[in-house]
């Protein structure tokens, strides 16, 4: 095989109340790269489509070209010759996992195309490197599910410690992005350093009752336990009409709905597909009707993770 065509799935990541620890993959949107083997060696980025020229050609400054350049070094296979294209499939900055579906996508080829010498959960550190070059922090709250499929629980990071569990066999999750931009670093920023006692208590309720919810199942659960009282209170006012937009996920039969990674997209979860694709018509709606338009989005949960695709 000298050519690799590979989809990896964007991500949720928090899910409201599991700041940087929980993530879970979706069906749709995705990143896709195409791997060919050359005679010279080293990674080139010869192609990238849908970013507007906005990412860096350069392979060590590329979430994907450095996470395959960091996994071959590993592996001792420095001699190997690489051309990239990269179709961005995504909007940049979405809070989708977009920097993280491009180096899992990147990783998980590469892997592939030399015949799998490492099992996929081995990947992760090398996914992580392209998120260090994305945003300054090696993070796994995307790359992990990306990577693994399904719900994602990252415990630790010293040592890295990831963690997939079961969820509900009807579980939808709509995403809406507005056409509006938020810089994960300013949302972090903003960001407190300290929280009260009371507030870490509801959230570690919430976090514990999110999981118990999932695995049970328990969709009354899910949705008592979907409330982030520590993270989206300071980051909604980054992202307009944000108050009127989720109450129109609850109104349509939502579980829950939050924040999308650091925004600005919301996602909300829900039991069926006809509820996902109406608690979607009403958030773009309210986007709407302050004149933001919007994307919309509905999958179930992606369990497989990235997959191979025809070339």
């Amino acid at each position: 095989m000298d050519s690799i065509r590979v989809f990896a799935p964007a991500t949720v990541a928090n899910v409201a109340c599991g700041f940087d620890i929980f993530g879970f993959a979706v069906d749709n949107p995705g990143d896709e790269i195409v791997l060919t083997t050359s005679d010279e060696p080293g990674v080139r980025i010869v192609d990238i489509t849908g970013d507007g020229g906005r990412l860096p050609r350069e392979a060590a400054r590329n979430t994907a070209g450095i996470a395959i350049q960091t996994y071959l070094h590993h592996i001792n296979r420095n001699d190997v010759g690489l051309d990239i294209v990269l179709h961005k499939k995504m909007p940049l900055g979405s809070g989708l996992g977009s920097s993280a579906a491009s180096s899992v996508a990147g990783v998980f080829a590469i892997n592939e195309l030399l015949g799998r010498p490492l099992p996929v959960i081995k990947l992760l550190p090398f996914a992580m490197e392209g998120e260090r070059i994305a945003c300054g922090s090696a993070h796994a709250d995307n790359v992990g599910p990306s990577l693994l499929g399904g719900f994602v629980v990252v415990r630790s990071y010293s040592p890295l410690d990831v963690i997939k569990i079961e969820t509900p066999a009807t579980l939808f999750c709509t995403l809406v992005h507005p056409d509006i931009e938020v810089n994960t670093k300013d949302a972090r920023f903003i960001l407190k350093n300290e929280v009260s006692l009371k507030n870490t208590i509801i959230q570690m309720g919430n976090v514990a009752g999110l999981i118990a919810g999932l695995m049970t199942p328990d969709y009354s659960l899910i949705s008592r336990s979907l409330v982030d009282v520590i993270i989206e209170p300071v980051r909604a006012i980054l992202i307009p009409e944000f108050n009127e937009a989720k109450q129109a996920a609850l109104d349509n039969g939502a579980l829950g709905c939050s924040i999308s990674g650091s925004g600005p997209s919301m996602f909300a979860l829900s039991r069926d597909a006809q509820t996902a694709e109406k608690i979607g018509a009403a958030m773009q709606q309210a986007f709407l009707s302050v004149g933001i338009t919007s994307e919309a989005y509905v999958s179930e949960i992606n369990r497989q993770g990235p997959k191979v695709m025809p070339n």
